[in-house]
C-alpha cells in the first residue's frame, strides 16, 4: 500500500522489451538514502513493482524490476523508453501519516494529457480519461496520477481537472511531456467498492 506522496523521480536507464514481457532498470537516490531491499515493493508511476536486483551507482542504486504481460497491458511501459523519468515511492509503514491517499499500486487504466493552463502560479491540468473509469471519479475526490495523489477539481465530458502547485511540479514529472502524453490512472479504493455495491444491488433489485 502506498499513499500518493512522491519520494523521488527516477530515471530509465534501460528497458529490454520481449515478446510478452519487459526489464526495466530504474537510477533512483532516495532522500534519505536508505537502501532498497531484494522484494521490496516499489510504485513506479504508480504501478507497483517488486524489486529483483538492486546494485549500488555512486550516492544511488540501479533498481531492476520484471514486468509481466499483464503489467504491459494495463500500463504504458510498454513505450517507455530510456531517459524517461519516473515517479517513485515506496510502501508505507503502518504507524506511516497518510498524507496523501490510500494508493494499492494496481493501475486501473491509462489516461491521456490533453490541456495544461498556467494560473497564477499553478496548472490546471486536464487529462483524458477511459469510459469504464468515470463512474469511479468525483468532484474532491481522489486520484492517482502516475502515482501521485490528487484531488479531481472538475470533471468535464470524458475528462478530469487536476490543480498542480508548485511543490508537485517540482517533485514529480507530471508537467513532463507534451500533449498527448499517457499517464498511469489508480481510482480510489472507496469509490470501487461503492461502484460494485450499487452494481450488485441492481442486480439483485
Amino acid at each position: 500500500m502506498f499513499t500518493g506522496l512522491i519520494e523521488a523521480v527516477a530515471e530509465i536507464a534501460a528497458i529490454a522489451h520481449g515478446p510478452q514481457s519487459a526489464v526495466l532498470q530504474l537510477a533512483v537516490t532516495w532522500p534519505d538514502q536508505i537502501p532498497t531491499q531484494l522484494g521490496e515493493s516499489i510504485a513506479v508511476n504508480g504501478c507497483c513493482l517488486t524489486v529483483v536486483r538492486r546494485d549500488q551507482q555512486g550516492e544511488g542504486e540501479l533498481l531492476r524490476f520484471e514486468l509481466s504481460h499483464e503489467t504491459l497491458q494495463c500500463t504504458s511501459f510498454s513505450t517507455a523508453s530510456q531517459g524517461q523519468h519516473c515517479n517513485v515511492e515506496r510502501a508505507m509503514r503502518l504507524g506511516d501519516r497518510l498524507g496523501g491517499h490510500l494508493v494499492t499500486g494496481h493501475v486501473d487504466g491509462t489516461g491521456r494529457l490533453v490541456h495544461i493552463d498556467a494560473r497564477d502560479g499553478a496548472w490546471d491540468v486536464t487529462y483524458w480519461i477511459p469510459a469504464q473509469l468515470q463512474a469511479e471519479i468525483v468532484v474532491k475526490g481522489s486520484i492517482a496520477i502516475d502515482g501521485v495523489s490528487l484531488t479531481v477539481n472538475g470533471t468535464p465530458a470524458d475528462h478530469l481537472v487536476v490543480t498542480l502547485i508548485p511543490h508537485t511540479v517540482a517533485h514529480t514529472q507530471l508537467l513532463e511531456g507534451a500533449v498527448g502524453k499517457l499517464v498511469h490512472l489508480e481510482t480510489d479504493l472507496l469509490a470501487k467498492h461503492v461502484r460494485r455495491l450499487v452494481q450488485l444491488g441492481a442486480q439483485n433489485g
